[in-house]
């Protein structure tokens, strides 16, 4: 049985915060890098795909193309993702809009471009790989995988390539060029797997976020495979991603970009979001809820949680530099057991949980003892019988710091079965 229980979040300043001396608050001017430029950048803009919402020139551009892949293929059914090109459905009209925009709605560009897609997603066998057993167990959920969505609704689809710092790893992978197709095939079925959740329609949720941890990626070795993921999704796949998440962003990002930027369009550039290490929670909390961010970039969701169906909601709340917070949860009765869930991205903070008795002549209950959490731990999840009525106290001390922390919590109250 769940019982709601009263919550009070308790911040508590310490007499004397840490502050700058006039020279060290002081900011001398300095050349703005092109990490800082990106994200400064203004957020792409997600489009809707109602027709009434085009431009006239828009709408020419649309019917133009419509008319043009219907008198080259008369004889044929083009589909792509189970939708006839050449129908009347709506779903039609968004994929169609997503060639025209990769194209600045210039028809003859973005009928080439669509045919070429077409008879690379024949020769490539598309419609049938997330079926296919590619053998990639080892990299499922590691290197790339679907994990949740974002607030709006957009599927997330993580990547990770630090694994393949190990030499070992990256010959069982990349060994060879028939090992590296594969490893493309596999790339390009979970990004298939991706678009099934998609609605194709007006008004729906049309496109993915792509989140990319670059922390260990080995450049040198990876920029081959790199290279041609980048070439195959730019090429077959234009407007599936409404927002690109770089997290653990290192020094040489700008040496990566400029190797990249040739083959990026000035709107694909313009989706991207920039965040270093040290500020992936905080960055990734923006777009997507804590419940639904991985535990290894912040958040509360672990491997196999949503399989289970939604994820219990999250509350949210910051910590400042030189702040004690305190999470009191209150209205505990006996026998009662609470469960909770915290994290603090990138914690270097103190953590610990004691329980508080109502009875003036009972004891306080060390939970657990006071700990400094290091930037790499995982979020907490712990439980407590209670055996007398009370409160329980998660407290998170960042007295020792100026830095501010993004955190998140939640809890589960069960009531004793036991008359």
């Amino acid at each position: 049985m769940e019982a709601s229980s009263p919550l009070s979040l308790h911040l508590q300043d310490p007499q004397t915060r840490p502050t700058a001396s006039p020279a060290q608050s002081q900011e001398q001017p300095t050349k703005r890098s092109l990490i800082t430029s990106l994200m400064e950048a203004t957020s792409f803009k997600e489009d809707t795909y109602f027709l009434s919402h085009l431009k006239p020139s828009e709408k020419k551009s649309l019917d133009e193309l419509k008319n043009k892949l219907s008198n080259f293929h008369e004889s044929q059914n083009p589909t792509m993702w189970g939708v006839s090109l050449l129908s009347n459905d709506e779903k039609a009209d968004v994929i169609l809009l997503k060639f025209l925009r990769a194209r600045d709605f210039k028809v003859s560009e973005a009928y080439n471009m669509l045919e070429k897609s077409l008879a690379w997603r024949k020769e490539f066998g598309t419609d049938g790989i997330v079926e296919e057993e590619l053998g990639f167990k080892e990299l499922e959920g590691l290197v790339a995988y679907m994990h949740g969505y974002d607030k709006e609704g957009h599927p997330v689809c993580y990547n990770a390539y630090g694994v393949f710092k190990d030499k070992e790893m990256y010959e069982r992978v990349f060994g060879d060029e028939e090992k590296l197709k594969k490893f493309l095939r596999w790339r390009v079925q979970v990004l298939e797997r991706g678009i099934r959740l998609l609605h194709l329609k007006p008004g729906g949720v049309n496109s993915l976020i792509q989140v990319t941890d670059l922390k260990d990626m080995p450049k040198r070795e990876l920029r081959v495979a790199s290279n041609q993921i980048l070439s195959l999704f730019q090429d077959n796949y234009p407007e599936m991603v409404a927002r690109k998440i770089f997290i653990n962003v290192p020094w040489y990002f700008s040496l990566l970009y400029s190797m990249f930027s040739p083959f990026l369009t000035q709107r694909t550039k313009s989706k991207f979001v920039i965040a270093k290490e040290g500020n992936v929670a905080e960055t990734l909390y923006k777009f997507i809820r804590p419940e639904d961010v991985p535990v290894q970039y912040g958040g509360l969701s672990r491997p196999g949680d949503l399989q289970n169906g939604p994820a219990k909601p999250a509350s949210e709340f910051t910590v400042k530099g030189g702040e004690k917070v305190n999470i009191q949860i209150e209205g505990i009765e006996a026998g009662a057991t609470i469960t909770w869930d915290l994290v603090v991205g990138g914690w270097d903070l103190d953590y610990s949980v004691e329980f508080i008795p109502n009875a003036l002549d009972s004891y306080a209950i060390l939970v657990e003892k006071s700990k400094k959490m290091s930037p790499s731990e995982e979020a907490v999840h712990n439980s407590f019988l209670a055996r007398e009525p009370g409160k329980l106290v998660l407290s998170v001390d960042n007295t020792t710091s100026r830095r501010r922390k993004v955190a998140a919590y939640r809890y589960l109250v069960r009531k004793s079965t036991l008359v």
